[in-house]
């Protein structure tokens, strides 16, 4: 079942390989309907751990929800399944070939947890921030001066056409904007 109102989305499945996929797609074209195209690699990659911990340890069955919200300034996503065992954040040994899920979580979210759901299952959940930071003034810092031939020095030019105010070795920073956002609702 999927249910779309508004800035909230839902997802029942059985957490098997095939399926997390089909769930990975979902969130990145609901995330593009909402407008938040920034946070789709970070919350693909979050929602693959959070189902791949359901199908390899979730008991009595792979049944389970995933939920996408927007609320405020935060994305948040929850996956919900029937086993009342919570997962262990720990440090992976370098040779392992898995262990490093909810690191994975941890280290592109801004915050994750869990908590009871119910008598028996839980829900794993991490955030995501929906707004870009603000930048107030346009920054400049010089760059690494690397061995380079000058603009415009074919025969013929005496002097570089330089823009007002442009120097060479200094780049301009441009503020990163805010995602659009509608103005409908949706």
């Amino acid at each position: 079942m999927i249910s779309h109102p508004s800035r909230h989305c839902t997802v029942e499945l059985q957490a098997l390989p095939s399926r997390i996929g089909q769930v990975r797609r979902i969130v990145s074209a609901q995330l593009r309907y909402w407008h938040l195209d920034p946070l789709i690699d970070r919350a693909s990659l979050g929602v693959t751990e959070l189902l791949t911990n359901v199908h390899r340890h979730a008991q009595p069955d792979k049944l389970c929800t995933v939920e996408i919200e927007v609320l405020l300034d935060r994305l948040t996503v929850s996956v919900h399944d029937h086993d009342p065992r919570f997962p262990e954040l720990r440090e992976a040994d370098p040779t392992a070939t898995c262990g490093r899920g909810l690191a994975m979580v941890a280290a592109v979210s801004e915050s994750w947890g869990v908590r009871p759901d119910g008598e028996s299952g839980k829900v794993v959940w991490f955030t995501l921030p929906t707004v870009a930071p603000v930048v107030t003034a346009l920054e400049t810092r010089p760059v690494a001066a690397a061995p380079t031939r000058q603009p415009y020095d074919a025969p013929g030019y005496d002097e570089p056409p330089y823009d007002k105010g442009f120097k060479p070795g200094v780049h301009r920073r441009r503020p990163e904007h805010a995602p659009a956002r509608s103005a409908v609702a949706g």
